[in-house]
């Protein structure tokens, strides 16, 4: 379904999401890193360690290990969802089941204190999956309100959206934060108010897309003896089974796994590598934070304007170059605060355009009527989640124990990418999957 069946009150409505759901990967995720590493940190041994389940792991590196963990299960959950909202065509129902699971658990977060690193393991996996889940059938429903000359512009003011209303929540913490001794709160206390603010903020406005996307009729049916659980095991085998006939979408997505996990896990333990490695407080993290929010809404609409000249992948590739150049910058030259806020502002110009062009440019690419099928194996390392990243920097900083190595390690994944995503034809692609051809390249 495309343009036509979408009005402008449904594409505000759909940007909305974005609003809603941003406060989990900036307010909840970086705040929970320094603070949940600092909960193990107090539960670790005299030799740093600590051991979930009598294995033992270094304390820094729990937080990484549990985002992957997270990950790993959406890289099972997420493609057997997927094929249920296709086929049941309730897109829209599943975004509002897991936005509120997510949201409650998210919720539970406010009661983790002391030195209970498990229970802060367990919300966190949790409530990544759901948020996952919810993310899978919102950007499904791009296709059906846009057209494919359009994706580009709704995606990238959804980003904008997303970082405005993830930017407001987070000034508002920040303002917490830094009043937290005057209000008679500990930093903790102060932590754990934010996180669940962040977590009414979630429910709240996920009603205003709920409110405005339409209901679409049924594009699929299901097969005689299938049920709609069945019928996502069903679907994932052929799915992967079928991907081969589509070997430049199947091209993109595995450049993109690889260099958005690199983002995400960048993104996702920035604030753990400043604690850390720099020794910077939560207040002057949550500041840096603040910055990319608001920054990263020029840098959204920067690329989105850019993609009109050059087209979507050529400025997804740009934007892997200075990726790559900031983690050497990271590695080899950052020392002090303001060296640490130049790289923010560095990354917040690359973060949103360059991952609201892989959401929009991947919708070009995918069979008609599988929307959310495709998308579910895209949300793998969507916005906020990786698996590869977080699980290549917790056994670097195992290994080495140095913070430094460990975010040098996501170069890797950066320059990986960027040499599959050369090889992709956005035309190729549109014309295997039968969708209409882009204007760009």
């Amino acid at each position: 379904m495309e343009a036509a069946a979408g009005d402008r009150r449904e594409r505000i409505g759909w940007c909305f999401y974005d609003w809603a759901n941003s406060v989990f990967p900036t307010t909840v995720v970086l705040l929970l890193g320094p603070y949940l590493t600092t909960i193990a940190k107090s539960a670790a041994d005299e030799d740093g360690l600590i051991h979930p389940l009598g294995i033992p792991i270094h304390s820094g590196s729990f937080f990484p290990y549990m985002v992957a963990l997270s990950v790993m299960l959406q890289v099972v959950c997420l493609p057997l969802l997927g094929a249920v909202a296709d086929y049941s065509h309730r897109k829209k129902q599943m975004l509002g089941l897991f936005a509120y699971v997510g949201a409650g658990l998210t919720f539970g977060l406010f009661f983790l204190q002391g030195t209970n690193y498990p229970l802060g393991g367990i919300l966190l996996v949790f409530a990544n999956l759901s948020f996952g889940a919810s993310v899978v059938s919102y950007n499904a429903l791009l296709p059906d309100i846009v057209g494919p000359d359009g994706r580009d512009a709704l995606s990238s003011r959804g980003w904008a959206l997303g970082y405005l209303g993830g930017g407001l929540l987070l000034a508002m913490n920040v303002g917490l934060l830094s009043q937290a001794p005057n209000l008679g709160l500990s930093t903790g206390d102060a932590v754990r108010l934010s996180l669940a603010s962040a977590a009414l903020w979630w429910g709240v406005f996920t009603l205003v897309p709920l409110a405005t996307i339409r209901k679409r009729q049924r594009a699929r049916h299901l097969p005689p003896g299938q049920h709609y659980l069945t019928i996502g095991f069903t679907q994932l085998r052929d799915t992967l089974g079928k991907a081969r006939g589509y070997p430049q979408t199947l091209l993109f997505l595995t450049a993109y796994l690889l260099y958005n996990d690199g983002i995400q896990a960048v993104v996702t333990l920035s604030t753990q590598f400043g604690q850390e490695e720099l020794g910077l407080e939560v207040s002057t993290l949550t500041a840096a934070i603040l910055m990319v929010q608001f920054v990263g809404i020029f840098g959204a609409l920067l690329f989105g304007h850019l993609a009109g000249r050059i087209g979507g992948r050529r400025s997804i590739m740009l934007s892997l170059v200075i990726w790559t150049g900031a983690m050497f910058f990271a590695y080899g030259f950052l020392r002090t605060t303001t060296h640490f806020f130049l790289l923010a502002a560095i990354i917040a110009l690359v973060l949103g355009g360059s991952q609201a062009l892989s959401r929009s440019v991947y919708s070009q690419m995918i069979p008609k009527g599988q929307e959310a099928e495709y998308f579910s194996v895209y949300e793998v390392s969507e916005k906020g989640t990786s698996w590869l990243g977080p699980l290549l920097y917790g056994l670097a900083l195992q290994f080495t124990g140095s913070y430094r190595v460990a975010i040098l390690s996501m170069a890797i994944l950066f320059l990986i990418g960027l040499g599959l995503l050369s090889r992709v034809s956005v035309w190729k692609a549109a014309l295997e999957s039968g969708n209409p051809m882009p204007s760009a390249d």
